[in-house]
């Protein structure tokens, strides 16, 4: 059943913001090595290429999902959808 019958409510949403970002990984480094860094460094993440990447909106976890790449495109596919806590519902 989709949220909303009347699509004509939907308007009132076009000018809320929201920033979406996929985080593909993570990892430490002591901060003698983050100075060090120069342009092209490469910085190995604990996650594989294989892991689900988190999707957060406005930096709250929403989603999980998975990189997919087709020919020069990269898109995330949402796997599943995170629980809101009880005080965000």
């Amino acid at each position: 059943m989709p949220l909303w019958k009347d699509v004509t409510a939907l308007p009132t949403l076009d000018h809320v913001s929201l920033d979406i970002s996929v985080v593909l990984g993570d990892t430490v480094m002591p901060i003698h090595q983050v100075l060090r860094l120069g342009r092209g460094a490469i910085i190995e993440l604990a996650q594989g290429e294989e892991d689900d990447v988190k999707i957060l909106a406005n930096n709250f976890p929403v989603a999980r999902g998975n990189v997919i790449v087709s020919g020069n495109r990269i898109a995330v596919q949402v796997k599943e959808l995170l629980p809101r806590p009880a005080d965000m519902r």
